[in-house]
């Protein structure tokens, strides 16, 4: 057999680890059948128009309209405002914090060649192009000299005279304004810095977001270019001096940064959560208005079910809408007793892509598991690229697999396409990891017009909001039920995962000792993932109140036996292969 052969052969059988075991799914499946009937993807679709049409930092305008916005949904939802979370069974509370820096809103911008009449960008179709932090122009704008400058380093900047004049360099903002400005007395700088991903040639008038740093005293600013505008420019400049007429109206004012939180506190265990968390902050609809409609929609499901006597979770649900990473680490590390039962964490970023105008894939990012460090078979890196991790890191549990399992159940009915991918950061998943709870993401990549003001609301999908949206929430419910047949059923589906995950990662070291690497590094691989499953089978007994009965405990045991057996028989081919 080829090795290509053998490589699309694995390929489909670790796409199907979870799904040959689905047929018997009584807990999961009942949760999810009650959500079904309740959730609204047209909810979900409104309410990330609503706030996909704001631009959001935060304590701007946008982000605080964001916030109000689910506000009225939980009250409406039967959500009662809360100082403290013990005050009842649906509640909720806005958390206020003070800002490092004042709030920033973006109002209008143009950039003109100098003498012409139409504008070469427009705020009104180009939301992206004014970086965070600019501070606004004289009303009539200002006009000034290009100087154009190759690349991004101090060096090129250093011999030339740009005290008034306005620098232009395919830079990130960021760091052009810092030193063009900062240090060399620039007028203000065009930036222009896309990722290949956003495919700049294609879509050629999309403009990533970006910020600069906040400086009270240079009262500067970044215009972004896109690709078209950067092109004009450089042509203009082939031909001779240009100056160039920028216009930015910014408001910068005192604010503070809020965080809703709800909650539907747990009849049994109150103090131990399963927490939600997306981010208000950025200007996209996918990034992340998706996050927050879906997370909208899912408090407003649970409290029907609540309230109608449907579910009663033995748990709290924890729903959480704020600044991306900060509101969640805050959440987490304020309170040593609240971080302490803290179960579960679960990040929705980048959630409602239709799929086939972004040419993203939905996707579940991993817990830190062998994946991340030995990356084959079906698991691939994202554009995004991969986060620093060694087995230290690890923190073995059922997550992964229990997530990506209700997942798949939620694909059968509906043909959603599911992937993961290993462990990479970036979200509000790192908090939870940080504080080795749980936590994973859910999101979508690589998506063309990611962070770009193309990532608008026609880009979202109501039917991806409602499937992630049931997953999501099927997923905190089921675990928040704490009785002995769910933990059987999740020790189930961990051990039927992780018997094909040995078999397929033992059938890709015969492979790679096929193509001359050594047997003992593929013995590395194969006990890593050995380690990881018989550390993980028993966490499921944390699903319960209290020990598990004897024949939980002897399942579990049967369980970790058949991990060390099915690892044994991979190593024994692996030693025997000539």
């Amino acid at each position: 057999m080829s090795t290509r052969l053998l490589y699309f052969l694995l390929v489909l059988l670790s796409q199907t680890v979870l799904l040959s075991g689905q047929s018997g799914s009584s807990m999961v499946d009942h949760n999810m059948e009650l959500i079904r009937q309740e959730f609204s993807g047209q909810n979900a679709y409104e309410t990330t128009a609503y706030v996909s049409a704001l631009w959001r930092t935060p304590g701007n305008s946008g982000f605080d309209s964001s916030i109000y916005y689910v506000q009225r949904m939980l009250e409406a939802a039967g959500y009662q405002a809360a100082e403290a979370d013990t005050a009842g069974p649906l509640t909720y509370r806005i958390e206020r914090y003070p800002l490092r820096i004042p709030a920033w809103d973006p109002i209008d911008a143009k950039l003109f060649l100098a003498g012409e009449k139409e504008p070469l960008l427009d705020f009104k179709t180009n939301r992206n192009m004014i970086a965070i932090n600019s501070f606004a122009t004289p009303a009539e704008g200002v006009e000034a000299e290009v100087v154009y400058v190759e690349g991004c380093n101090e060096s090129a900047l250093k011999d030339k005279d740009l005290k008034g004049k306005i620098v232009m360099a395919d830079c990130h903002s960021y760091s052009l304004f810092r030193q063009a400005v900062g240090k060399y007395g620039a007028l203000g700088v065009l930036a222009y810095n896309i990722p290949d991903y956003n495919q700049p040639e294609r879509y050629t008038h999309s403009i990533p977001f970006t910020s600069i740093a906040f400086n009270s005293e240079w009262k500067s600013w970044a215009i972004n270019l896109s690709y078209a505008a950067h092109q004009i420019l450089l042509k203009k400049l082939s031909e001779g001096p240009l100056k160039v007429r920028v216009q930015v109206d910014t408001r910068i004012f005192p604010s503070e940064e809020l965080t809703v939180i709800a909650e539907i506190r747990g009849a049994q265990r109150p103090d131990e959560r399963f927490v939600y968390s997306a981010h208000v902050q950025e200007p996209g609809a996918n990034d992340n208005a998706s996050g927050v409609g879906t997370l909208a929609e899912m408090a407003r499901v649970a409290a029907r079910l609540f309230q109608t006597g449907k579910i009663k979770p033995d748990r709290t649900l924890t729903f959480l809408w704020g600044d991306e990473i900060r509101s969640t680490r805050r959440f987490i590390e304020q309170d040593d007793i609240r971080k302490k039962g803290i179960r579960w964490g679960m990040s929705l970023d980048m959630v409602g892509e239709d799929t086939d105008k972004t040419g993203g894939t939905f996707l579940i990012e991993k817990m830190p598991d062998p994946s991340a460090i030995w990356t084959r078979g079906a698991d691939k890196h994202t554009a995004w690229g991969a986060g620093e991790v060694d087995a230290n890191d690890f923190n073995p549990h059922y997550f992964n697999d229990f997530v990506e399992f209700v997942c798949r159940r939620q694909a059968l009915a509906t043909q959603w396409v599911v992937n993961t991918n290993p462990y990479e950061g970036g979200s509000d998943h790192q908090p939870f990891l940080d504080a080795q709870i749980p936590g994973l993401l859910m999101w979508h990549f690589t998506d063309m017009f990611y962070h770009t003001d193309a990532d608008r609301i026609d880009k979202v999908s109501a039917q991806t909001l409602t499937n992630v949206g049931i997953s999501a929430l099927t997923c905190g419910l089921s675990l928040c039920t704490a009785t002995e047949s769910m933990a059987a059923e999740v020790l189930d589906l961990t051990l039927e995962a992780a018997k094909k995950r040995i078999t397929v990662e033992g059938k890709l070291s015969q492979a790679t000792v096929q193509n001359g690497e050594s047997v003992s590094s593929q013995h590395k691989i194969l006990k890593a993932w050995g380690n990881w499953y018989q550390q993980a089978l028993p966490k499921v007994s944390d699903i319960l109140l209290d020990a598990p009965s004897d024949n939980l405990r002897k399942q579990i045991n049967k369980s970790v036996a058949k991990v060390g057996k099915q690892l044994k028989k991979e190593r024994r081919k692996l030693r025997t292969k000539k």
